[in-house]
């Protein structure tokens, strides 16, 4: 029987207290499955710490692993988009993150689902490893935001933690464009057969979370810009809002200029009018001028990644 070829993809951006134990545990996982062939493809995301040289060592140990270093710091996303693109040859991919917040051992699981013939198997928290409540807050914020606004279904909860078959993997490589890709919607709104499981999320290891608010509010926005303009659409209702509530205004400042005659005539008027009205452009200008930024990265058609060098067992050694 022909063994199956597997890849799994992790991005490592400053774990060198963890990347170790990582791959430890990983590997039990993957050299327990019979006819299974597994590589693990770690991508290097430009650290400051020295997570670079503790993958050379296991890399020279592991003979079934390898490193793809990257020139700069181009995010998680881009680092599996190019881990992903180095794994073509393999029959099913698996993304996860090298911080033992995604269990390895769900892997045997995730393989038996793919088997059964879905081309995607994503996976879903049901406990976040000891989240911060404004981390849980602003992830829940944005889902159910995006699911609004979006038509294309996006599960509460979904991590990048997920199995893709190898024609999934060829699309996504080779047809999409985008500078920016968000592989959490882009995945979904491929289609093919996907089903989800669940895992509960793990503390982490060692370290603390690389996802600062401020990323996770930019990969938020990132979203909704890739995958809807309906806050295009929102600038129109939230004009025609403040109209409303300037006519409302200007019933209150008339019976008010007939009442009170000690406040100047048109002071008000004009005051609350400027205000209303500069709040709805800034509020348009705002979304507008997001939309254009996202265009503006577009067109300039720079490399959504640059690897700087590979590293594999032989070379390692």
């Amino acid at each position: 029987m022909e063994k199956l070829k597997i890849s799994v993809v992790t991005p490592v951006f400053n774990e060198e207290e963890v990347i170790g134990h990582f791959h430890d545990r990983t590997r039990a996982v993957l050299d327990s499955l019979p006819n299974i062939e597994a590589t693990i493809v770690f991508v290097l995301d430009r650290c400051t710490d020295n997570s670079l040289a503790v993958l050379r060592e296991i890399v020279r140990r592991d003979s079934k692993s390898k490193l793809i270093a990257l020139s700069s710091r181009f995010g998680h996303q881009m680092s599996l988009l190019a881990g992903i693109e180095k794994s073509l040859d393999a029959d099913a991919i698996i993304m996860m993150d090298s911080d033992l917040q995604h269990p390895p051992e769900l892997i045997p699981r995730m393989l038996s689902v793919y088997q059964r013939g879905f081309d995607v198997v994503y996976t879903t928290r049901q406990e976040n490893g000891g989240a911060g409540l404004i981390r849980e807050a602003v992830g829940k914020t944005f889902y159910k935001l995006l699911s609004k606004i979006s038509n294309v279904p996006i599960t509460a909860n979904a991590a990048d933690f997920r199995l893709i078959s190898k024609r999934v993997a060829s699309v996504l490589v080779n047809g999409f464009g985008e500078q920016n890709l968000f592989l959490r919607g882009i995945i979904p709104w491929m289609g093919f057969n996907q089903v989800g499981i669940e895992y509960i999320a793990e503390p982490r290891f060692a370290g603390k979370s690389k996802y600062s608010l401020s990323r996770m509010i930019r990969l938020a926005a990132d979203g909704i810009l890739s995958f809807s303009t309906k806050p295009l659409q929102i600038g129109i209702f939230v004009g025609v809002g403040f109209a409303c509530l300037a006519f409302l205004f200007s019933i209150y400042a008339i019976v008010s200029y007939f009442i009170d005659r000690s406040i100047p005539s048109g002071w008000t008027t004009i005051a609350v009018l400027l205000l209303l009205f500069s709040g709805v452009q800034l509020i348009v200008i705002g979304v507008l001028g997001s939309y254009i930024g996202g265009i503006y990265q577009e067109v300039k058609r720079r490399p959504r990644y640059i690897i700087e060098e590979e590293i594999y067992h032989d070379e390692a050694r």
